[in-house]
């Protein structure tokens, strides 16, 4: 039993040793990310009001009040699947698309919120940042 907890610290300290503070995405990475793939349908100011947005059976969520319809509060993990498409559901909307070129590239240690760095695809991470970057009430 030790064993393997050492070594799952190890694969683990393995995965996270290469991202240094210097080579975390920074808020220019994801809202350059957000205007890439977002802006059509939620809007360049995220609110909802993309050049799509009136042609979509439900209309795309304002994204800078996420944190005021959970309480308050940022929920990274929940953010995160609904971006990666790991969480389709009516929540995340009809015609959501996945975003898989999010998934690829290097990754970076990211606490969702759970207090464990998680290794996250680089990409997503930048967006997930700029999302919580634009609250309303910041």
């Amino acid at each position: 039993m030790r064993k393997r907890m050492i070594a799952g610290w190890g694969l683990a300290a393995m995965a996270l040793s290469g991202c240094m503070p210097a080579e975390m995405p920074g808020q220019r990475d994801g809202r350059a990310l957000f205007l890439s793939y977002c802006a059509e349908c939620h809007g360049a100011t995220a609110e909802g009001n993309g050049p799509l947005a009136r042609s979509l059976e439900t209309a795309p969520k304002n994204l800078t009040l996420i944190s005021v319809r959970h309480g308050n509060r940022f929920p990274r993990a929940e953010i995160l699947s609904t971006i990666d498409g790991y969480a389709r559901s009516d929540s995340a909307g009809p015609g959501m698309p996945e975003f898989g070129e999010l998934l690829e590239g290097d990754l970076v240690p990211l606490d969702t919120g759970d207090g464990r760095m998680t290794p996250t695809p680089r990409k997503l991470v930048a967006l997930l940042e700029y999302l919580e970057s634009i609250q309303a009430g910041r």
